[in-house]
């Protein structure tokens, strides 16, 4: 009996052992995530929170909630971000619709160049907008001489409508893809029984195209917001007259101004909507994954 109370003990232990050993492997993941992400965020909390004489107080943060600039900044930064998606959304689903039911000799070639969007940093089509919109481009060029004009005709690329187109053109693939992939899982049957029963295109569409992929371009929606809300290089690219973003008012209160205090607590807000808004699309892909599985069953 005591051997085998014995031999038993030796089991538990070594099991014991294995397990703190492979416990352990967490450990740098841990070391690696606090060392790159939350102490930099620390740091940012507590400079929010510190006043030009060096202790913690709430005053920086108050004066920048109550400053006209970061007011301004919030609304300019939810109009453009709304807007944009707006945009992406309506051109992404057009788009996505005419791809997948309406095919054409080379559909599968425009679709990836479309996609390609994605690869490329927004500073490069910034830069292609201003070749073609700019007081210099193309067409600003060509009307000024062909109407002898003194002063360049288009100037909205320098506007907040200018950051929208730009964001606009950034961003759809963001809605075309999930939106895509929905429509290569639909069953086409159900198209042509609606279709077959007399509903018209636009009945088909409202009734079984939209609804099958609502759960997609909600959540292709809800990225797009998220990342036109952070947009910095297209807004400061441009250089919109008036135009100062959230992004855009921390890089010139912490680059320019060298007001740290400030250009921090506007970070953690800008961080917290930024989550917010992480969540809401986590919580949609979640839900997609649910009514997945469920169809499934």
């Amino acid at each position: 009996m005591a051997t085998i109370a014995g031999d038993l003990g030796k089991s538990v232990a070594a099991r014991a052992g294995r397990r703190v050993a492979g416990s352990a492997w967490i450990v740098p993941p841990l070391i690696i995530i606090a060392a790159l992400f939350v102490y930099p965020l620390v740091l940012i909390v507590r400079q929010a929170f510190t006043d030009a004489d060096g202790l913690v107080s709430l005053a920086p943060l108050l004066d920048v909630l109550a400053s006209r600039s970061f007011a301004g900044a919030l609304v300019n930064t939810l109009e453009i971000a709304l807007a944009s998606t707006a945009a992406c959304i309506v051109l992404g689903s057009v788009l996505s619709i005419i791809f997948s039911f309406v095919p054409f000799p080379g559909v599968a070639f425009v679709a990836r160049l479309i996609d390609t969007y994605i690869a490329l940093p927004t500073f490069l089509v910034t830069l292609a907008f201003t070749f073609i919109y700019g007081s210099a481009g193309i067409i600003n060029a060509g009307l000024m001489h062909a109407l002898h004009l003194q002063l360049p005709p288009v100037q909205f690329l320098y506007s907040a409508w200018g950051v929208v187109l730009a964001e606009m053109t950034v961003y759809t693939p963001f809605i075309m893809r999930p939106l895509m992939a929905a429509f290569s899982l639909m069953d086409r049957s159900q198209i042509e029984v609606a279709s077959s029963l007399g509903g018209r295109p636009s009945y088909v569409l409202r009734h079984v195209i939209v609804p099958a992929a609502l759960p997609a371009l909600l959540a292709g929606g809800s990225l797009c917001l998220l990342l036109t809300v952070n947009e910095f290089g297209i807004v400061l690219f441009i250089g919109a007259k008036g135009v100062i973003t959230l992004p855009l008012l921390i890089y010139t209160k912490a680059i320019q101004e060298s007001d740290y205090s400030a250009a921090c607590g506007i970070a953690m807000i800008n961080i917290a909507l930024s989550l917010g808004l992480f969540t809401l699309y986590r919580l949609i892909i979640a839900r997609i994954g649910k009514a997945n599985a469920a169809v499934v069953h």
